[in-house]
């Protein structure tokens, strides 16, 4: 019987899964297979909320194979070693994977296509699997990719997109192949308190009601703070678990000025996924260096830690910092705020609040979460590299209420209305009733040694 191997990676779901489709269309015997590689703890992507989040996308999708007569194969080492072990015990000619985009997703797939081949045997890799449009696809004359969103936007909304496969009916798998248990959400330590359920089960269930609810509301709320009218299927797009290419299917049928906003930032993730593609280093480089020197010593170490902890004196910054504490996410339009904040406002390195995202962040994918804190920080792709957001101005446009920063910060949570965004402005006795420090920088101030950096005086 001919046997085909699936190697599982961000692409942890069994609808719309391309080399699933094939191996099942091609082989007699298919082993879905999972690799816990160390490899990735070294290269700092795992984190205790990702890891927690991963577990459950691995109990349902094994959940799911056994629904259809099948199981999960998960082993622990090398990924380029386990799968040919796996490739050999069963006499699997093919291994098929979804194309990965960073440089280490690459360098994996090189190893493995090498060590397969002095084995005879094939590896197939998909694209279209965690992009909607492949990196590389659509390029501007002259480049290998677009530097601009833009003109990336209308080339990418033009392309045509694959139909959405369904889930296989049935997947049969040798037997007597020997497996690790999958890992468990319990034996991960260090995980914040709200952390979503993941998994294909709920990433579907969610996006199909978010799409029939509220999707026709989401150009007009998707910055409401407060009233969280995003999607939240940022961390299950990318583990995986829901497919962006069915995603943006959907959103398409069912249409309006709500579904093209949907749309466009499905978009952003493919722009960002094909600058990453070929532009490697920006996940540890500026993209566009401005010749900053960023603060060092003390003082600038006390303010960043301040900033990760959520107390820097200005409200919205700090539910914002609070939020993605609690829930290992955080509402778009806090990342720009706070983004904003530690790298022109205070004058930080934007590789800290990266750092500071990933270790939380459980939708943390090196190609978003990197350069779009290089949008923000000005050395990204920014049309517009200096502009700095003001959180007082942003928190009563954003948060006009302020039922954002009372829900994250108690301690303000009896101001009324919009004098929650400058509690500063109390004083006496009524200052001194709220156990909330003052700000860390004046504004202007921040603003002044910015444009002092920038040489924009």
């Amino acid at each position: 019987m001919s046997v085909a191997v699936v190697l599982f990676t961000a692409d942890l779901r069994l609808h719309d899964h391309p080399p699933l489709h094939a191996a099942v269309a091609s082989a007699d015997e298919v082993v879905p297979l999972f690799v816990r590689d160390p490899a990735v703890d070294r290269a700092g992507f795992a984190a205790p909320n990702r890891l927690a989040f991963l577990a459950d996308c691995l109990t349902d999708l094994d959940a799911g194979l056994r629904e259809r007569g099948g199981r999960l194969v998960v082993r622990h080492g090398d990924t380029v070693t386990e799968v040919c072990a796996v490739a050999r015990e069963t006499g699997a000619g093919e291994v098929h994977v979804a194309a990965g985009h960073s440089a280490f997703a690459r360098a994996r797939e090189d190893r493995l296509r090498r060590a397969l081949a002095a084995d005879g045997r094939q590896l197939r890799v998909h694209d279209a699997v965690t992009s909607v449009v492949p990196p590389g696809d659509v390029t501007p004359q002259g480049s290998d990719h677009f530097a601009v969103f833009t003109p990336y936007h209308r080339r990418w909304s033009g392309v045509p997109l694959r139909a959405p496969l369904p889930a296989p009916r049935t997947v049969r798998v040798p037997p007597g192949l020997r497996s690790d248990e999958p890992p468990a959400r319990a034996s991960v330590a260090g995980v914040s308190p709200a952390v979503a359920t993941g998994g294909e089960r709920e990433g579907r269930g969610r996006l199909r009601a978010w799409i029939s609810q509220d999707l026709d509301a989401y150009e007009d709320r998707h910055d409401d703070l407060a009233g969280d009218a995003t999607s939240r299927l940022s961390p299950y797009l990318h583990f995986g678990a829901v497919s962006a290419t069915e995603a943006v299917h959907l959103a398409r049928t069912r249409g309006g000025p709500g579904a093209d906003a949907f749309v466009r930032q499905l978009c952003w993730r493919d722009f960002h996924q094909q600058v990453l593609a070929a532009r490697p280093r920006a996940a540890v480089e500026d993209y566009r260096p401005r010749n900053d020197r960023w603060r060092r010593g003390a003082e600038a170490e006390e303010d960043l830690r301040a900033w990760c902890e959520g107390r820097t004196g200005y409200p919205v910054v700090d539910a914002a910092l609070r939020q993605l504490a609690h829930e290992g996410w955080m509402h778009n339009r806090g990342r720009l705020l706070t983004a904003s904040f530690l790298s022109k406002t205070l004058y930080l390195d934007w590789r800290e609040g990266a750092r500071h995202f990933s270790g939380l962040l459980v939708d943390g994918d090196v190609a978003n979460n990197q350069l779009n804190w290089q949008w923000v920080a000005g050395t990204g792709t920014d049309s517009r590299p200096h502009r700095v957001l003001n959180p007082v101005l942003q928190g009563r446009r954003y948060d006009p209420d302020g039922a954002y920063v009372r829900r994250w910060v108690p301690e303000l949570a009896a101001l009324p209305g919009a004098s929650v965004h400058e509690p500063w402005k109390l004083k006496g006795a009524d200052r001194a009733a709220y156990d909330y420090p003052d700000p860390m920088v004046d504004l202007s101030e921040g603003l002044a040694r910015f444009r002092r950096a920038r040489g924009r005086n």
